[in-house]
């Protein structure tokens, strides 16, 4: 938790991070994550499966920064976000630029096994499971366990776990960038004419004052979109009920199912933000290309129509300024 602002923290700073391994007697960062790793499971939102899944990854600028799983009740399975698309959007909303290593409470299921072929050289990634025995109860270990564990717990290549790897490198060119490399897909909005009311044109006031500052945060959003493989980028923007925005980029797989849709990953931005419940969000903004193979809109609206029923989101349209 921060003290200063009794929120849970996402994010722990390189100085923090490596005065916290030496004070609990860790040659570095790196070996302090496993003990990191229970309290990461505490910020999981899993109503539905009430199975906690925590991961702990250290970029490599030295910071340490936590994931967790997210369950959405009355919506299909796979709008879920695992903890591991969380680290790595966490990874990406903070602009860390690579991911040396992580910990993680139990071994990454296919699907987050194949969502982070997207980082670069994915394969020397190295991955620590805490969760030694396959044990499904998640119940909280004192320090001197985790101590008395340390000496067996080993990092490995997560090409181990993954040692036929299908990726970027199979459908992409070196030079197209992945995931947490910096994205410029250079797109500009179609913008409508103005409507008319009481035959003046509208101005709007603050309210179309918020809704353009949202518009922007949302095409910002599409601009850093990891979508190589659809040529389809989108961003959305959240705000919740004191005008603060969140703003989250869809994020593909080579292998498209493990797919990271944007309002997900907004939703991601959120939580660590210091968002609590969903029904705080009111406005959102999706910005995604016109008549494209892959289109946004449609499971956005039943997404936030069924976590933040007070929401109301609005679609715009983007087109590359190369066009």
């Amino acid at each position: 938790m921060d003290s200063k602002i009794g929120r849970p923290r996402f994010v722990i700073e390189a100085a923090e991070a490596e005065s916290m391994a030496k004070q609990s007697g860790f040659a570095s960062a790196a070996e302090l994550l496993p003990s990191l790793v229970k309290s990461a499971q505490a910020l999981a939102r899993p109503p539905i499966s009430n199975y906690h899944v925590g991961t702990v990854g250290l970029g490599s600028t030295g910071r340490i920064f936590f994931g967790a799983n997210i369950e959405f009740p009355g919506l299909p399975l796979n709008n879920s976000i695992h903890a591991e698309q969380f680290l790595v959007t966490n990874l990406s909303l903070n602009a860390e630029p690579s991911l040396p290593c992580f910990a993680v409470s139990a071994a990454p299921c296919g699907h987050c096994r194949q969502f982070l072929q997207e980082l670069r050289a994915a394969p020397g990634i190295r991955i620590l499971i805490t969760d030694d025995n396959n044990n499904h109860h998640h119940h909280l270990s004192s320090a001197a366990d985790d101590n008395n564990h340390r000496l067996r717990r080993r990092y490995q290549d997560l090409s181990t776990i993954l040692p036929h790897r299908f990726g970027p490198d199979d459908l992409l060119s070196k030079d197209v960038p992945l995931i947490l490399e910096r994205h410029n897909n250079d797109l500009a909005l179609v913008i409508p004419p103005l409507p008319l009311e009481n035959g003046n044109l509208n101005g709007g006031g603050g309210n179309r004052g918020k809704e353009e500052d949202l518009k922007l945060e949302a095409l910002e959003a599409a601009n850093r979109s990891h979508a190589p493989y659809s040529k389809c980028p989108s961003g959305v923007a959240l705000m919740d009920c004191e005008g603060k925005v969140y703003r989250g980029s869809y994020m593909e797989s080579a292998a498209y199912n493990p797919s990271l849709g944007p309002v997900q990953a907004a939703i991601v931005a959120y939580i660590v933000g210091g968002g609590a419940g969903y029904e705080r969000i009111v406005a959102a903004a999706l910005v995604e290309k016109e008549g494209v193979p892959v289109m946004q809109e449609a499971t956005a609206r039943l997404l936030l129509a069924t976590v933040a029923p007070k929401c109301e989101l609005k679609v715009f349209h983007c087109r590359s300024k190369r066009q």
